[in-house]
């Protein structure tokens, strides 16, 4: 059903997210400002304590600092409810007064007919569950009892069964009133070449209900109790209703445990789910028949940022992680990706479970590896590079998959983690003579040369103490003066973060533009407790910052703030000009080395002078007036930290 323009704007102007929220929460009284638009709760959507969820009824959006749900009251209402888009814009605006437009006669036609279908579909539910009670069904129900799955999980999933018979769903649904062109449309009969009657698509079979996010019955899964039957598993057919590369078995109630913080699984199939969802792993999903297509791909994106790709621990599920990194590749993005779960060899989430129990699943799940370690593993495993062809030969394949990430960051980092695993590949340590008495000799495994020249070239640039005493510096500054968060916003979300700490703190600033000090540090108290906030404070060189010494030194901060900006980025390129060398080193002449070696020292003498004058400009002050001993003593403690005691200057 399309919308005439103008009708969403007009609905979000008329509905109060503050509302829409405040149905399914409880709102933090002392952190909110109900004046402002400005509430905070625990969120809906995971299970916390603290109020880390802000609805901003100004701007018409919500967004979590834990699980970083976000969105308008739209999506809000088609997460909580569960419905899809048209049945939220309906809620809303029927609490907001406003007619929904006149339904275009096509279109109401089409979710006519696909109610009829949905209808039909849930008669077939209810036959096949009642058909495994049936004395047809006895080797289906021992089967079903030696797999595991009790009444409770039988009832749960809606496990049915399909009788030996040609035609006993159609019987069964006529007898109902149910015409033969809705069987044909809904999947559940085929009609005979033969010009015979219709007759069923599944027979002795267990029957494994599929439903949409939404909950209503569009398909079935059956496995067949027959040894010989040509086909194990059979899937409905694609219908008006179903879609199988579009769809996930158990999606709505696997997202919902997403919500609450479970990790998504995706196994291969029905009763890998029904066991990890049994088991206590309640958001699992699996596809329905086929491999993980584009869309799937995308649909367990919106419930988890980085699924579990759960395979079985044999050749066939290492070739099916396979063809879904080359399917991911080019849809990754930041804050998107897999990580890949394999089962020992041999054995299905289902076997591990009844083998070893949940506990083995967890650490299996536990040890998930990121999707860039599986590429490498795809690309190396089995394969000897002992000549210079076959190392060009791989690094022109891992190019070729790396050029299919979009996202120009992501890519970067790929090529980052590739060079570190190419390093390990190709410079293994060569075994050393260390002298000793004759006959005797001691050997020893040192680093590799490239290795060395690596910790020469990274401390000729500066180690990463004076990165991490800066970032403290940036933090504790746009702690005391938030107005400035906004404009530095790119460069905050670069940073790269030395201390998980940092890490935390970073991402609550970039939440809180708009706030005042105050209340950002009670929010941060709130979520990090008192340890953190304290411990940036008392840092030595954080105290005799001029502009945090000082109260209302503004335009002092804000230069504060660009200055230290400035030094990470410059060190950020000069980190990447080192990697790029230390790639070239085994194939570079002495003498290149050498000149990159120096040209490193003096980008780090260069760095120390700056440091040098900071503490000048530090002990005068802006009007010159010299800091207290106490200011001095700190200072010389965090030039020491970076260049060791005074007076040595490195080399």
């Amino acid at each position: 059903m399309s919308l005439p323009p103008g009708f969403l704007d007009e609905l979000r102007n008329r509905t109060s997210l503050t509302q829409v929220v405040g149905r399914k929460v409880m709102w933090d009284q002392r952190k909110s400002n109900q004046a402002k638009g400005d509430m905070w709760a625990p969120c809906p959507f995971h299970q916390e304590k603290s109020a880390s969820f802000h609805v901003d009824d100004r701007k018409g959006f919500y967004y979590c600092f834990g699980c970083h749900a976000k969105g308008d009251a739209i999506s809000f209402v088609r997460e909580t409810e569960n419905v899809e888009f048209m049945e939220a814009i309906r809620i809303l605006a029927g609490e907001a007064g406003m007619p929904m437009p006149e339904r275009d006669p096509q279109a109401a036609q089409k979710s006519d007919r696909l109610s009829e279908l949905a209808e039909v579909m849930e008669a077939a539910v209810r036959f096949f569950r009642m058909q495994l009670n049936s004395g047809a069904a006895g080797a289906a129900r021992d089967y079903l009892a030696r797999r595991g799955l009790d009444a409770a999980t039988l009832e749960r999933f809606e496990i049915g069964f399909a009788p030996p018979g040609w035609e006993a769903l159609r019987e069964h649904l006529a007898a109902k009133g149910v015409k033969p062109d809705l069987m044909l449309a809904a999947g559940l009969v085929k009609a005979s070449d033969r010009g015979r009657a219709p007759y069923d698509v599944f027979r002795d079979r267990i029957m494994f209900p599929i439903r949409d996010a939404r909950g209503r019955a569009i398909a079935f899964g059956g496995r067949a109790m027959d040894p010989n039957d040509k086909a194990k598993y059979l899937n409905s057919p694609e219908t008006e209703l179903f879609d199988k590369g579009r769809n996930l078995y158990n999606h709505g109630p696997a997202r919902a445990a997403a919500g609450k913080g479970q990790p998504l699984i995706v196994a291969e199939g029905y009763m890998d789910v029904i066991a990890l969802a049994s088991a206590g792993f309640e958001a699992s999903v699996a596809p329905l028949g086929t491999a993980v297509t584009e869309t799937q791909l995308q649909l367990l994106w919106r419930i988890s940022d980085e699924p579990i790709i759960a395979l079985d621990g044999d050749t066939a599920g290492l070739r099916a992680a396979y063809r879904v990194i080359d399917l991911a590749l080019p849809l990754l993005e930041a804050g998107k990706s897999l990580r890949f779960a394999l089962m020992p060899e041999g054995k299905d989430p289902d076997d591990l479970l009844r083998a070893e129990g949940p506990e083995a699943v967890e650490r299996v799940l536990g040890a998930a590896m990121p999707m860039v370690r599986l590429l490498w593993q795809q690309e190396t495993e089995g394969k000897v590079f002992d000549s210079p062809e076959r190392k060009a030969t791989l690094d022109k394949a891992l190019r070729a998959r790396i050029t299919a990430i979009q996202d120009p960051s992501l890519r970067r980092h790929y090529g980052d983690e590739i060079k570190e695993l190419r390093y390990q590949l190709f410079r293994p340590a060569r075994p050393q003579w260390t002298g000793g008495r004759k006959g005797s000799r001691a050997w020893n495994a040192p680093q590799p040369a490239s290795a060395t020249a690596k910790s020469s070239l990274l401390a000729a640039a500066g180690d990463e103490v004076q990165v991490h005493l800066r970032e403290q510096v940036v933090l504790a500054v746009l702690l005391r003066y938030p107005q400035f968060i906004d404009r530095f916003e790119p460069d905050l979300e670069k940073m790269t973060c030395t201390d998980p700490e940092h890490a935390r703190l970073r991402g609550l600033l970039l939440g809180a533009a708009g706030e005042g000090p105050e209340a950002l540090r009670a929010r941060i108290e709130d979520a990090l407790g008192c340890g953190p906030l304290e411990k940036l404070q008392q840092a030595a060189h954080v105290a005799i910052t001029p502009c945090l010494r000082r109260q209302g030194e503004v335009e002092l901060a804000e230069a504060t703030v660009i200055e230290q900006f400035t030094w990470l980025e410059a060190r950020r390129g000069l980190a990447t000009e080192i990697e790029e060398a230390i790639d070239d080193l085994n194939d570079l002449p002495d003498e290149v080395v050498t000149r990159r070696l120096r040209q490193a020292a003096e980008a780090h003498q260069k760095a120390l002078r700056n440091v040098q004058e900071d503490r000048t400009e530090y002990e005068t002050g802006p009007n010159g007036a010299a800091i207290n001993r106490a200011e001095r003593d700190a200072l010389d403690a965090l030039l020491q930290q970076i260049s060791g005691p005074r007076g040595d200057s490195g080399s």
